[in-house]
């Protein structure tokens, strides 16, 4: 990468990153601070947790295709001042509707697709894959320091110094949006990252995302769930103080890490991704039965927690790689549109039902809601097609005829799927390069141009 593109990535990886810390900090606390709020109930704390899911879904895929019409930079500023407005909000409140309202509104905006869109203006191609990876890993690294940070802060100042703090970091990422972040040169057409609004359908009726955007789901739905619950069961069952929950969190999530460092290079290395997938799947259900039946246990909660932390890490990791791996040509941005939709409707659903569960049932019934979720998920894991290890290539079809193109690319060996997008002289093609031959492809495309 030159100067350029390493100062687009730092400072889009801190915004991105900064603001995911912001509401990640909430998660292992609101629930034990929410009590000093009027009106607070266990719903309402489910409620409160889960309803910035329901603002980041609706609103992620309109957030990304209103940025190809008025530009990344400006949808940015946008969403981080709803953001900013949101955690200030949330700072000030004093009853459980204020905070709900509050927490709607940091979830508005959905900035995340817009972002990345613009890490694709600002890199060339062949960093690009790179720099969104990077992008990803900034996440884990969030929600890592978050689960520290958030009951240190909160031990101090309480669930508004948690919100003034996000604040700051709302308001800093606006100063980096405006001095740090370069202005793109040109705007790459997106498609890794924004939807294409005509190849919606497509994406819908495919068997292999769809299942994947059940697992993002459930796997969101039982983290959500889960937070609704364990840390007051850590403090009102276990007499476990709630300044010290921090170590517990950076210990089980440190040793869940370290255990599924070999499950990930067994599965990449080895191309055995599916069977790793469903052990972390069942790895995950596995969890919340364990602290389902923990009871006084506390040996059992806390080998329940590192298991979670193990198999939640592993599957986030694996899931948006197996989503651009199975996304049809061309369109992964609209495949990725759905799967965050997906995501972020899981958190909200994880969050209301674990509030209601918890009001109706108790604490410990919410990690068997969260069970019943895990095991679905496994169903449809079970019966998943192992990924391939395909290549997208694009090529340009100017001067030739579409449809004759198309249906020649489709012959030659190698090539598993071809996608021209309505108005675009290009297509968007997946290979296999155990066997794809670029010389076919070459001749074939040779004799089609349009004379």
């Amino acid at each position: 990468m030159n100067s350029f593109e390493v100062r687009a990535l730092l400072a889009l990886a801190f915004l991105y990153a900064s603001r995911m810390l912001g509401l990640f900090m909430v998660l292992p606390v609101f629930a034990l601070y929410a009590e000093g709020y009027s009106g607070s109930s266990a719903l309402l704390v489910g409620v409160g947790l889960g309803i910035y899911g329901l603002s980041q879904g609706l609103l992620q895929i309109p957030f990304g295709l209103l940025s190809d019409r008025i530009g990344r930079k400006p949808l940015i500023f946008a969403g981080m001042l709803l953001f900013l407005a949101g955690s200030l909000l949330a700072a000030v409140a004093d009853s459980m509707v204020g905070l709900i309202i509050a927490r709607a509104l940091q979830g508005a905006g959905a900035v995340a697709s817009v972002v990345m869109a613009l890490l694709s203006d600002l890199t060339k191609e062949q960093n690009r894959t790179r720099a969104m990876a990077s992008i990803g890993g900034s996440i884990g690294l969030s929600f890592g320091l978050a689960m520290v940070l958030g009951p240190v802060i909160a031990s101090h100042w309480g669930l508004p110094g948690v919100f003034w703090v996000t604040s700051a970091l709302a308001a800093l990422g606006i100063l980096v949006v405006a001095f740090a972040v370069p202005n793109p040169v040109a705007r790459h057409s997106g498609h890794e990252v924004i939807p294409v609004p005509s190849m919606l359908g497509r994406v819908l009726r495919d068997g292999e995302l769809r299942r994947l955007n059940i697992g993002i789901f459930a796997l969101h739905f039982a983290q959500m769930a889960t937070w609704v619950a364990l840390p007051l069961m850590l403090e009102q069952t276990f007499d476990f103080s709630r300044d010290r929950h921090w170590l517990l969190y950076l210990s089980t999530m440190g040793g869940g890490f370290v255990l599924m460092i070999p499950l990930i290079w067994y599965g990449e290395s080895k191309r055995k991704m599916k069977p790793v997938f469903t052990v972390a799947v069942a790895l995950l259900a596995f969890a919340e039965l364990m602290m389902a039946c923990a009871g006084s246990t506390w040996a059992v909660m806390v080998a329940g927690l590192l298991v979670f932390f193990m198999a939640f890490n592993l599957l986030e990791a694996s899931l948006p790689s197996l989503v651009s791996k199975l996304s049809p040509a061309g369109i992964k941005g609209t495949a990725l549109g759905v799967y965050s939709t997906s995501q972020f409707l899981g958190t909200f659903c994880g969050g209301v039902v674990g509030g209601i569960v918890a009001q109706q049932f108790g604490n410990s019934a919410v990690f068997w809601a969260s069970l019943v979720a895990a095991l679905v998920w496994l169903g449809f894991a079970l019966t998943m097609r192992p990924p391939r290890y395909l290549r997208s290539v694009e090529i340009s079809l100017a001067g030739r005829e579409q449809l004759d193109a198309k249906n020649l690319m489709a012959e030659v060996a190698g090539v598993v799927d071809v996608v021209i997008i309505p108005g675009q002289n290009m297509a968007y093609v997946k290979v296999d390069d155990a066997h794809f031959e670029q010389e076919q492809m070459d001749a074939l495309l040779a004799g089609s141009r349009v004379v």
